[in-house]
């Protein structure tokens, strides 16, 4: 079997949050305010330099979810690999 085509949950994660940030047209630091986090830990998650605890994903989807009433995902949606989520993700900085 080769390990090399397995993606990690992390991975997962990263491409999951990266889409949802881009789906609402969010700065990372915004992105962060909403899901409950430093802007310094989302960008350790985004750069995959930290392993992030389930109770952390759960909280980053109830925030999602309180930000907007209409999405209803889980933790496991977070982690979950789908690849109509793939983005060519470019810098929004805040215009406000």
């Amino acid at each position: 079997m080769n390990g090399g085509n397995v993606m990690r949950i992390c991975d997962i994660l990263v491409i999951n949050l990266k889409y949802y940030r881009k789906k609402y047209n969010l700065s990372q630091e915004k992105f962060a305010e909403i899901i409950g986090t430093s802007l310094s830990y989302l960008n350790q998650i985004e750069n995959k330099k930290v392993d992030v605890k389930s109770s952390t994903i759960d909280k980053f989807a109830r925030n999602l979810n309180e930000y907007d009433s209409k999405l209803q995902i889980t933790s496991e949606d977070l982690v979950t690999y789908d690849e109509k989520r793939l983005t060519n993700y470019s810098r929004i900085d805040e215009k406000k």
